[in-house]
């Protein structure tokens, strides 16, 4: 609306003089209009036109600018005005026919009265659309957070010794058996009270080490009165998170959870264990352990008893028991016993001792030998006197007729070599050679009958796991427990064979139905996924199937066991326990990969893998602090190649670890000489992958570099090495440091790693993930994560790099957070080496404008 058809409508409104107020309004620079006591629209500025009305000229009502909920307010504050109110504020939606929503806050005060005594308005009007936004962020975030603390197991509570203030989650009560408006208990010592009078002591000295920081005292368990009067299992872990400057800790966070559950398990074991007792008294075994390493034996006392010993009597190998075999069986059974040692499998044997009266005795032993978890070698078995057994069972021998005996003997025989020929040994599942057959079978049916061949193959994810921690015995009862569950599940008809190691294939014939084919693999998935008791052990594995299926009469079945493992190979690429079916981009991806790999294994002769440069600044002053190392490949045909683009096959291939090595030399390369140049950059980074780590020969390797120390720091990945660091790797890292080189941990807050952890590792510097540092701007809750990373960083003498840096703003509040070095494009970008000393000679690695 133009501003002299305003104007005249404020004249007309409220005489000749409030002409004036129009052309104020006009040198006002922020939005502001004038309505009268009905809403319309008298005068407006330029900024109100431009912002709020556009190019809508014929816009009289105010109210028409917002929506139908927004006009009724107005109509309503305009009522509030008109019977004497001073001034109203609104908060409401635009009126919008497309494009985002806008709010809008609306201030209205009154500016004079008409002629007609009727008050004329002030109107000014902000866009306050980012801040509602960000408010719903922060609300949505809240509920998130709510949410997730619902639904947790685990109660959590806060301690806030320095405002007084104690916060509890409705799941802490809900343990407890409290609704949210029962009364928490005044003092600690009035909640002691609720404690079981045996935990007591121990609870309160329990939380004031826990208050003092003492890792020992992470995590504990009592006992505390339910609501209902019973008394219930928890563990309490909690951490000191804020401290005052004395050290003293101000504020504890921690979870309470619920084993009540649990703790009823380990007395039902216990109930067990003494069973298990009683029940080797009355049966009359002996149970002993070897340990092969230092050559002590344990005996229980019913051994003593079997073999007519005293509890004095030393047990070692190679000593007592040994004198007590019957001359004609000692080499028999003592080489028996070596044999199973060394393929770590149960046996049982049978053997004749003498005791010291004389007699003769037979002894039946059941055997396991096994590596405990300090790397012992040992053995535990059972022994019982089955004397009267044994002349029983000679008597029974003797009454057999020689020619029944090998009778028998031929006709098991032949069954034995006719069934072992076609099936698997350990499942009883058919075999490969079984299963070749079935296809020739099948594939000739279905062509007689116009049907269709459907293949599945199932491989068993984290088998591997299993067989290497827990041993073969674990492997072959999971291979067993997958078996039954495959016969159990396929339907009448179909056929399922274990074709070698965790591998096993489905055969079915096919009707022109995929969907019941993915709903028998989900069924599998589903079955294999629950986990297996093992000796104590709960085992999980999954399942990855291949499908491939066809109808046809010139169906190829061989080819069809291809798809199903190419299938199967995608099916584990995508992640693991699901299923996928044979496609031509299935193949397709198959061939790409296999060409990438090529590809990779070639540059690699061609010495195509080059590094890039990034620089890193000392926050306080942005002088060089160091330089990082980025892989990059130079394809023949694609150009540069960034990592994401061929580290994932490289690892495959296995072939990070090459990669990992050729940049290293030519970083070291590229550093001496910039020394040479008098650049002074204080050190190098380079990333090394998880299996370069496993490499024995490390150390030599990097002896033979002739690195200096200090010159150069090897950065892990926090969400792949902290607490999953092994007894090998921790020794290479160990080496590492011997010859100087320095550990950092990069993507410091993406992973879970503790604090212990941290200090096994005891890394020079952690590296803050740029994902935490891309919001430390708009985010008072990054900046405190950031802030806290620092303090754990200076608390535990490691230096905190900051990477990702974009913008002024965020260094200027990374320094000020405490940062030591920062790394980033608002600093330099990734460069190739002839880059870096143009860059250091012309001084952009100063910033004045951020330093000021």
């Amino acid at each position: 609306m133009p501003s002299n058809v305003l104007s005249r409508r404020l004249n007309s409104s409220s005489g000749d003089d409030t002409g004036v107020v129009a052309l104020a309004l006009e040198a006002l620079p922020f939005p502001i209009a004038v309505i009268d006591h009905a809403g319309a629209l008298l005068a407006a500025n330029a900024p109100f036109r431009r912002d709020w009305i556009g190019s809508a000229a014929a816009t009289t009502s105010f109210s028409n600018l917002f929506d139908p909920e927004g006009r009724a307010e107005i109509d309503e504050k305009l009522l509030q005005l008109r019977n004497g109110s001073s001034s109203e504020l609104l908060e409401l939606r635009v009126a919008r026919a497309e494009g985002p929503t806008r709010w809008a806050l609306v201030h209205l005060a009154p500016l004079a009265r008409n002629p007609k005594n009727q008050p004329l308005l002030f109107v000014h009007i902000t866009d306050v659309t980012e801040r509602r936004q960000h408010v719903e962020e922060l609300a949505e975030r809240e509920t998130r957070w709510n949410n997730a603390l619902v639904s947790s197991v685990s109660g959590v509570w806060d301690h806030n010794y320095a405002t007084g203030q104690k916060y509890y989650s409705p799941v802490w009560r809900q343990i407890r058996g409290m609704s949210p408006e029962d009364p928490l208990a005044a003092s600690t010592q009035a909640w002691l009270e609720l404690v079981h009078p045996e935990d007591r002591e121990r609870v309160a000295h329990a939380i004031e080490r826990q208050n003092a920081g003492d890792p020992a005292y992470a995590v504990f368990e009592y006992r505390e009165r339910h609501k209902q009067g019973h008394w219930i299992w928890i563990e309490c872990r909690g951490a000191c998170v804020e401290w005052d400057a004395s050290g003293k800790a101000t504020r504890v966070v921690g979870t309470d959870t619920d084993i009540t559950a649990r703790k009823a398990a380990e007395e039902a074991m216990a109930k067990m264990s003494r069973r298990l007792d009683m029940a080797l008294e009355i049966s009359g075994i002996g149970v002993y352990e070897c340990d092969f390493d230092t050559g002590e034996v344990d005996w229980d006392e019913q051994m003593f008893r079997i073999y007519g010993l005293e509890k004095s009597e030393e047990v070692v190998i190679g000593g007592l028991w040994e004198s007590f075999l019957h001359p004609e069986d000692a080499e028999r059974v003592q080489a028996n016993v070596e044999k199973h040692i060394r393929d770590q499998k149960r046996f049982s044997d049978e053997y004749r001792i003498i005791l010291r009266d004389g007699s003769e005795r037979t002894i039946r032993t059941q055997t396991m030998s096994f590596t405990d978890g300090t790397g012992h070698q040992k053995m535990v078995g059972a022994n019982w006197d089955v004397t009267a057994d044994v002349i029983l069972r000679r008597e029974l021998e003797r009454a057999k007729t020689l020619a029944e005996a090998r009778n028998r003997e031929l006709e098991a025989a032949r069954s034995r070599i006719e069934h072992n020929a076609m099936h698997d040994y350990l499942t009883d599942l058919p075999n490969r050679r079984y299963l070749d057959e079935m296809l020739e079978r099948v594939a000739a049916e279905c062509t007689r009958h116009g049907q269709g061949i459907a293949i599945l193959h199932i491989d068993l994810d984290r088998f591997k796991q299993i067989n290497d921690t827990l041993g073969h015995s674990a492997g072959d009862m999971m291979l067993k427990h997958a078996a039954k569950v495959l016969k159990e599940t396929i339907r009448k008809g179909d056929f399922v064979a274990r074709i070698g190691g965790d591998e096993f294939v489905i055969l079915s014939k096919f009707q022109g139905s995929p969907r019941r084919l993915s709903n028998l693999a989900e069924r599998i998935i589903k079955e294999l996924r629950k986990p297996v008791s093992y000796e104590g052990h709960d085992c999980r594995f999954g399942a990855s199937i291949g499908i491939a299926c066809e109808m046809g009469a010139n169906v190829d079945a061989r080819q069809l066991l291809l798809n199903a493992d190419i299938a199967l190979y995608r099916a584990k690429k995508r992640g693991r326990n699901r299923h996928e079916f044979f496609s031509a981009d299935t193949q397709n991806e198959i061939i790409s990969t296999k060409r990438m790999s090529d590809e990779i294994l070639l540059g690699l002769e061609r010495d195509e893998f080059v590094p890039f440069y990034q620089l890193q600044f000392d926050a306080a002053t942005l002088e060089i602090a160091g330089v990082e190392t980025l892989a990059r490949w130079m394809h023949p045909e694609h150009g540069m190649l960034p990592p994401d683009q061929f580290l994932e096959t490289a690892e495959e291939l296995d072939a990070v670890s090459l990669i990992d090595g050729m940049i290293l030399q030519k970083a070291l390369a590229d550093f001496r000489e910039w020394r040479q140049q008098g650049l002074e950059i204080p050190k190098l980074s380079v990333n090394v992958s998880y299996r370069r780590l496993h490499d024995a020969a490390l150390s030599r390797k990097l002896e033979a570099l002739k690195i200096e120390p200090g010159m150069v720091s090897f950065e892990l990945l926090e969400s792949i090495f902290l607490d999953d660091c092994d007894d090998g790797v921790l020794k290479n890292l160990a080496r590492l440091r011997k010859l100087g080189i320095d550990i950092e941990i990069d993507d410091f807050g993406t992973g879970h790693a503790s604090i212990i952890s941290l200090l096994r590792l005891n890394p020079r510097a952690l590296k803050i993930d740029r994902e935490l540092v891309r919001l430390v701007s708009q985010s008072q809750e990054q900046r405190k994560l950031i802030g806290s990373i620092v303090e754990i960083g200076k608390s535990l003498n490691i230096r905190v790099i900051a990477e990702g840096v974009e913008t002024f703003e965020q260094i200027r509040i990374l320094r000020d957070l405490g940062c030591d070095v920062l790394q980033g494009y608002a600093l330099a970008r990734p460069m190739p080496r002839s880059g870096i000393p143009g860059f250091i000679r012309s001084g952009r690695g100063r910033l004045g404008e951020v330093s000021a």
